[in-house]
């Protein structure tokens, strides 16, 4: 056992393993107050909230109140290891500034309250606008980190109860372009690919994914590949030199907006060196056609003027991906939150179906998510969609919603697509949404044109309510706030990227008079008095396991099936893959295997939108195109980037994260350890521009877009030249006041567009028209991350797991904690 800095070495210690071989057991523990484990009282079972990842732990309790947490070594996810805000982001929970009591807005100011009164201002104004306007004056715009039960209960609230199309999460900033680029290739949601694919790939491939620090478990996962006998090669697609692009086989760094070009060129390669299963194209895909003659327009030559790529580099990338044996692709927010999301994501679907690798150990593709439970937003319906992955389009599946709800169909809106947040805050700011309830999220950081977003949810007019941990950005906004309890203060599941379901059990009490999300929506429904069309109650659960009884029966016999799934099981085995019912009695670790999917015309839950566009396919199109139920092959070409530079605006603004910090830093800014390693904003350009500008390390730059300013420290790094990158992060709510937006921003959206890709209407953070001019010369490093000291961490390796390759300074003896499930 040896005990480590994981802010300094966030990713612990290597335990190498080969090809084909079980990954080893490393179980990280930490304890505040210097603990010992035999101090701790009891151990709760849970999953991390702090990413997609899901890695599985266990809450260390002692005196009623979080004292740390241990990874569970029995779990398929992680294996026992944590990343850094894993380890410490738990803290947040005990800051003593989280909301205890309910606050209504009195005189403009806002005024703690009861909850009756809180809750009868929100039902009061409720039936005034039903009465005035009907359900479009109501939206909901919820998150990524509740657990499935409260999406579930939202969803039916919002369809069946109130009747209204405006319900999204902000899951739309980060998850919408994957589950896009999904329906445009198998016509439904789910991901085919499975984190133990990491332990047989000899090629794995990144495209606009930073795993080094978004999905940091994950990329331990494969630093102990590289460790390891016969690692894989690794090929890297992002224009910054992150840590995954310093390891990478081929880097490659595109001008951000063109992916469309190089996975078009990319596939040019492929397919004239013949890299192609041409069997199971002929029995298991359509389209391919259409993207041969396609691709024949983007040889690398013309990739390399549009990307600003070698064209040598890009052979040499083609040649690694069209050699795999057993490729794994992952896609995340490079792509996604970048110009022609959809079309450059399914390009990369489009790559493992030209070549078969699908379905099989190592033969997979991750359209990855960014937040803990977006999977759950979007399998029960709090994205607007319908639950359980039904196809608002097809009159068959609304009907069988309106069965289970008990509802008359006509009471769910399906009369035209979901609305998305960004149309969403439009109605608000036109005044067709009157009411904004607003649960788990900080739009007033996380969404585009800051200064656009603050205006709009400023209105007199709107209703604004917002149901959070924290008086955050958003709430200092509205009308009402709800204090909730989180993580460990509450019961209920939820799913990671590869369809891994957790349990997570309440561990603590809430602080004050917060609580569980869940609750709170069960009692608006209740004070609204929602029936279905017997005059019953239409929400008949009431508390978390009766909640995910109804969600199982929601989806049964639909693709993410949970009727396998019960509380007893979760609670005896841990992660379960979806779908898992009779027929997978164990879960499923890959979808796809024999070819099959869930793309049959009556089956399927989109027929998909045209990637240009937008406008989505007619049922009678799609069953035109796809009669028998094959995987979607659609060929995209390049356009330009809606804002390219200008001699005034001469760079391209990307955003992004950093390893330490979460969304707005509601929690992890409350973490010593994780603020302290990345305490402000920071600017990253290239030594290139930097040396042209005049500027050096540290410098305080002002960077400038045409919709507003941030000032930073800058950050001299390896990323390509004409780009710069500042962490979306950072608010205004720990900041002194005098530094509230007037000029002198640090918050990223101060600078980003209002514009969104046409498919998964997924806003573009990465490709902004931005300037940058010096302040104030410098006197030191900008406040990057950095190795800064914290609390050790405990890594315990077993010597079954490390064998003769564990590191020398590790006590192979040390005994491994009991997983506590």
């Amino acid at each position: 056992m040896v005990r480590r800095d994981r802010i300094a070495e966030p990713w612990g210690s290597r335990t190498p393993y080969g090809p084909g071989e079980r990954w080893p057991v490393r179980v990280d523990t930490y304890l505040a107050d210097g603990l010992t484990s035999e101090q701790v009282d009891r151990w709760v079972p849970t999953a991390s909230i702090l990413h997609s990842n899901g890695d599985a732990m266990d809450i260390a309790v002692k005196d009623d109140r979080i004292v740390g947490v241990r990874g569970r070594s029995g779990d398929r996810v992680n294996h026992g290891r944590l990343d850094p805000k894993d380890l410490y982001g738990w803290q947040a929970n005990a800051s003593a500034d989280r909301l205890t009591r309910p606050l209504v807005r009195r005189g403009g100011r806002l005024v703690e309250c009861d909850w009756d009164t809180a809750m009868g201002v929100i039902v009061d104004r409720t039936r005034v606008l039903l009465d005035e306007q009907g359900p479009s004056a109501i939206g909901f715009y919820t998150s990524g980190q509740l657990f499935a039960e409260e999406y579930y209960t939202l969803g039916v609230i919002a369809h069946a109860g109130i009747g209204t199309n405006h319900l999204d999460g902000n899951t739309r900033l980060c998850t919408a372009t994957a589950a896009a680029a999904l329906k445009e290739s198998f016509a439904c949601d789910g991901q085919p690919g499975s984190y133990s694919d990491v332990d047989h790939a000899d090629v794995i491939a990144l495209f606009g994914h930073n795993m080094a620090e978004t999905q940091s478990v994950l990329w331990t996962r494969i630093l102990d590949r590289l460790a390891g006998p016969r690692p894989p090669a690794i090929v890297c697609v992002d224009p910054r030199n992150t840590p995954v692009a310093r390891v990478a086989t081929v880097h490659l760094a595109p001008r951000p907006g063109t992916n469309v070009a190089l996975l078009n060129a990319l596939l040019h390669e492929i397919i004239a060196h013949d890299r192609v299963d041409h069997d199971y194209l002929e029995h298991h895909v359509v389209g391919f056609d259409e993207l041969r003659d396609r691709v024949r327009e983007y040889p690398p030559e013309r990739a390399a003027e549009i990307c600003d790529v070698p064209a040598e580099r890009i052979r040499e990338a083609a040649r690694v991906l069209g050699g795999a044996r057993r490729l794994l692709s992952t896609v995340l927010q490079g792509f996604y939150q970048s110009h022609q999301a959809t079309a450059a994501a399914v390009q990369v679907n489009n790559l493992h179906l030209v070549r078969g690798m699908l379905g099989k150990p190592g033969c997979g593709v991750m359209q990855m998510n960014g937040q803990p439970t977006a999977q759950n937003t979007r399998e029960c319906g709090a994205d607007g969609d319908l639950p359980g992955f039904r196809n608002w389009a097809n009159d068959a599946h609304v009907h069988d919603l309106a069965r289970i709800w008990n509802v008359e169909p006509a009471d769910i809106p399906h009369y035209a697509p979901p609305t998305h947040a960004m149309q969403m805050i439009r109605y608000v700011e036109d005044g067709s949404i009157r009411m904004l309830w607003v649960s788990a999220t900080n739009p007033a950081v996380s969404l585009p044109e800051l200064r656009r977003i603050r205006s709009v949810l400023s209105q007199e007019r709107l209703f604004l309510v917002v149901q959070d941990l924290f008086l955050t950005e958003t709430a200092d906004l509205a009308d009402v706030v709800l204090p909730a309890a989180t993580w460990a203060e509450k019961t209920g599941t939820f799913t990671n990227a590869d369809r891994t379901v957790h349990l997570s059990e309440k561990a603590v009490e809430p602080p004050g008079e917060a609580r569980p999300d869940l609750d709170i929506f069960l009692d608006y429904a209740r004070r609204l008095d929602l029936r279905d069309k017997d005059g019953q109650a239409l929400v008949t659960w009431h508390d978390p396991e009766s909640a995910f009884d109804a969600w199982r029966e929601c989806s049964r016999g639909r693709p993410c099936d949970y009727t396998g799934i019960t509380y007893a099981k979760l609670r005896e085995r841990g992660g379960i893959q979806w779908p898992c019912n009779d027929e997978n009695p164990d879960g499923t670790e890959r979808l796809y295997a024999d070819g099959k999917f869930w793309s049959e015309p009556d089956y399927c839950e989109s027929y998909g939108r045209d990637l240009l566009t937008g406008a989505p396919l007619e049922p009678t199109e799609y069953k035109a195109m796809n009669p028998t139920g094959k995987a979607v092959i659609k060929a995209a070409a390049h356009q330009p980037p809606h804002e390219p530079p200008t001699p005034e605006f001469p760079y391209v603004l990307t955003t992004g994260r950093t390893l330490f910090h979460f969304h707005t830093r509601t929690k992890t800014a409350r973490a010593p350890q994780l603020c302290d390693a990345a305490p402000d904003v920071w600017v990253e350009c290239s030594a290139g521009d930097a040396a042209a500008e005049g500027l050096g390390e540290g410098d305080e730059v002002e960077v400038s877009t045409p919709r507003g300013s941030v000032r930073a420290r800058l950050r001299v790094s390896g990323i390509r030249d004409g780009v710069l990158f500042l962490p979306f992060h950072y608010g205004y709510w720990d900041h002194d006041p005098g530094d509230e937006p007037d000029g002198k921003g640090r918050a990223a959206n101060e600078l980003t567009l209002t514009d969104w890709d046409p498919a998964s209407k997924q806003p573009i953070f990465k490709t902004a028209a931005a300037a940058m001019r010096l302040i104030q010369v410098g006197n030191g490093p900008a406040p990057a991350p950095t190795n800064t000291a914290s609390a050790p961490v405990t890594d315990a390796v077993p010597a079954t797991a490390g064998g003769p390759t564990a590191r020398a300074d590790e006590d192979l003896d040390a005994p491994t904690p009991r997983d506590a499930r």
